[in-house]
């Protein structure tokens, strides 16, 4: 059985801070609720899904919405998850959304109607799990989950979309019976915890497919492995290239075509060249449940906003962030940008986790970098990554290039910031962490 550590789904730190709640005082506000559930989550490994599923029968908190959707996959899913949230609200049902990392606050993981929940809400959650977890011990991540789904238990939701925080077989997400099932993509992420290979890693995301339920598949080439596992299940496949498609147009344009079926649609609003294939796979699957015309589509589609997802921003020059965390990601930036030339140089704002491969996340935009900027995240929790260890792994692949290195991504945004001209544009790239520290530094509000 796969074993899940405790840091799989590490929590972004507030920037006011977390307060410690380790004199034995119970938690009061939500930052103390946060505190209190990282500091009390076991050092040794997490198997399965059973303490989850025990805590989530205590509370007898009923169905969590009438259909759900949940989304996994190595690239895409929070894209995927947004864009079906603003198909089901399009289409008139109250829709609940959990995804995850947040960025600046917590309780942009919790939406209900277009809306993050309020502290008390979470906080009410909290106090339940609390009282119906016992000696049960608890990750930050299935606290999260199991107050997310509380508050969809009790919102009366037509739809609930759930994004798995790591692989899907054993994501706490997965105690609930999916009526759709996504996978995005499989790529190489995570590979300590999912396997060192795609086939691996497909066989953990699928593990959110049900028997007879339809299976959504948003890439081209998933894995065997995933594809004879969806078929021993007897899920219903669902393939990009087979039962639906789509294709870039003229003017800012996309078709997506299912069977019979043709919708002529403007570009997202979220602009990588993956969301094409991201808004067609969710397309599809709000359609499993409910038809949706392309009027509607198309609203839904431009309504759709994701703060980090490649966000412009103009100040004194434009300001490009993205929580891109992994070679299939930085290669979808690097796509864009290479399609998106700016009009002077190109800086670049880089810190990744400990965890990550460095040199692997540079790698895609050499050529089209003019300016580095290194940064560490020394405060990261377990995947801290002090400049200190971080630029030894990049220093021989950008020997030649032009580049300085700071203790943390505020100090490196700044000199970048400095650096730039008018026409010049900065791209801030590498994790949650690194779009997060710079969108404070920028005061740059999140969801």
């Amino acid at each position: 059985m796969l074993a899940l550590k405790q840091n799989a789904h590490p929590p972004i730190p507030s920037p006011f801070g977390v307060p410690d709640v380790s004199d034995g005082r119970p938690p009061r506000t939500l930052n103390d609720w946060l505190s209190y559930q990282q500091q009390t989550h076991p050092d040794a490994i997490a198997l399965g899904l059973e303490r989850v599923q025990t805590i989530w029968q205590r509370l007898q908190a009923g169905a969590v919405a009438q259909r759900v959707i949940t989304v996994a996959g190595t690239n895409g899913k929070g894209s995927t998850a947004a864009m079906l949230e603003a198909l089901g609200r399009h289409a008139g049902w109250k829709v609940g959304l959990y995804t995850s990392p947040h960025l600046l606050r917590y309780n942009e993981r919790v939406r209900v109607a277009g809306e993050s929940v309020s502290d008390a809400a979470l906080i009410d959650a909290f106090e339940r799990i609390e009282a119906a977890r016992g000696e049960l011990p608890l990750t930050f991540f299935e606290w999260g989950t199991l107050a997310a789904l509380l508050v969809f238990a009790e919102s009366k939701l037509d739809l609930a979309v759930l994004e798995v925080g790591l692989g899907g077989r054993l994501d706490a997400v997965n105690i609930i019976d999916a009526d759709v099932a996504v996978v995005t993509t499989v790529a190489l992420d995570h590979m300590d915890l999912l396997g060192g290979d795609r086939e691996s890693i497909g066989r953990e995301k699928v593990g959110i497919a049900r028997a007879h339920k339809p299976l959504v598949l948003g890439e081209l080439d998933p894995p065997d492995s995933l594809l004879k596992a969806a078929q021993r299940l007897g899920a219903k496949l669902i393939r990009r290239g087979r039962e639906f498609d789509c294709e870039q147009r003229l003017g800012g344009r996309w078709q997506y075509r299912q069977e019979n079926l043709k919708f002529d649609l403007p570009w997202p609003t979220l602009v990588a060249p993956c969301q094409m294939s991201n808004a067609a796979t969710a397309l599809v699957a709000i359609r499993c449940l409910q038809p949706i015309d392309q009027t509607i589509a198309a609203a839904a589609l431009a309504d759709v906003q994701l703060p980090g997802r490649m966000q412009r921003l103009q100040r004194e020059c434009e300001l490009l962030l993205d929580v891109a965390h992994n070679p299939q990601a930085v290669q979808q930036l690097a796509r864009w940008l290479g399609s998106n030339r700016a009009v002077g140089a190109t800086h670049a704002v880089f810190a990744c986790l400990a965890d990550k491969d460095a040199p692997a996340l540079v790698a895609p935009l050499m050529s089209l970098v003019d300016a580095w900027h290194l940064a560490g995240l020394p405060d990261a929790g377990a995947r801290a990554h002090p400049i200190a260890e971080a630029w030894p792994k990049v220093a021989g692949l950008l020997s030649r290039s032009l580049v300085d290195h700071h203790p943390t991504v505020a100090e490196a945004l700044q000199v970048a910031r400095e650096r730039a001209a008018p026409g010049d544009r900065i791209v801030i790239y590498g994790s949650f962490h690194t779009v997060a520290k710079a969108m404070q530094e920028l005061s740059v509000p999140g969801q």
